[in-house]
Formats: C-alpha cells, structure tokens, sequence
C-alpha cells in the first residue's frame, strides 16, 4: 500500500501531512512510530481502572498524535473522547468502539505499507 492509499483507507489528510513533513520519506519515520506509542493502550488500561485524569492524558496524546500526523478520521473521534474526559466524566463507552475500530484500521494499515 502507498503511503496516499495508506490515508485514503484511514480516512486521513494526505494533503495536510505532505505540506507539514514535505517528504514522503519523513512522514513515513514518523508514521511507522505510531504502533509502538503505548497511548491507546493506557486510554483502554485507564478507563478500565476508572482513572478519569489518567484517561483523559492518554486520549490527549492519541488525539494529538492522530492530528500531527494527518490522521483524520481517527483525530475527530478521539477529540469527542478526550472531550468527555476532560470534565471528569468516565462516559465513553458510546464512542470507545468507533475509536477502537479506528486506531486497529491506522495500525494494521501501517503494517500493509510499502
């Protein structure tokens, strides 16, 4: 998979990304980085041990990665969860799968890259 089709099937901005990083070669350093970030993990591992504070950093961080790095889909719907838990609240549940089912479509993706 290319790196243009890589942000097609996620739901990216292929655009945006190349007029920040330039180079394809660039984006790609720091696209394959992304799985090895443990912030989703800590999202899930937080939200479990009902760590409000906790959440809501990791959210933070997936958010802003997902956003650094032109990831689009993923971006607007970890904004709602971090949102959410910002306020202190734990209620998630609603948007937590669509977020899931996001982050597995970037990191198996990454994986299909050229």
């Amino acid at each position: 998979m290319t790196l243009r089709e890589f942000y097609e099937v996620t739901g990216g901005d292929y655009g945006d990304v190349m007029g920040r990083f330039v180079t394809e070669e660039r984006v790609l350093r720091f696209v394959r980085k992304f799985p090895a970030d443990g912030s989703f993990a800590a999202l899930k591992s937080s939200l479990a041990d009902g760590n409000a504070q906790e959440a809501f950093r990791a959210a933070h961080t997936v958010k802003g990665v997902a956003q650094n790095l032109g990831f689009t889909a993923l971006f607007t719907v970890a904004e709602v969860v971090t949102n959410i838990l910002r306020g202190g609240s734990l209620a998630v549940d609603e948007r937590m799968p669509e977020l899931e089912r996001l982050y597995n479509l970037t990191v198996e993706s990454i994986a299909a890259l050229d």
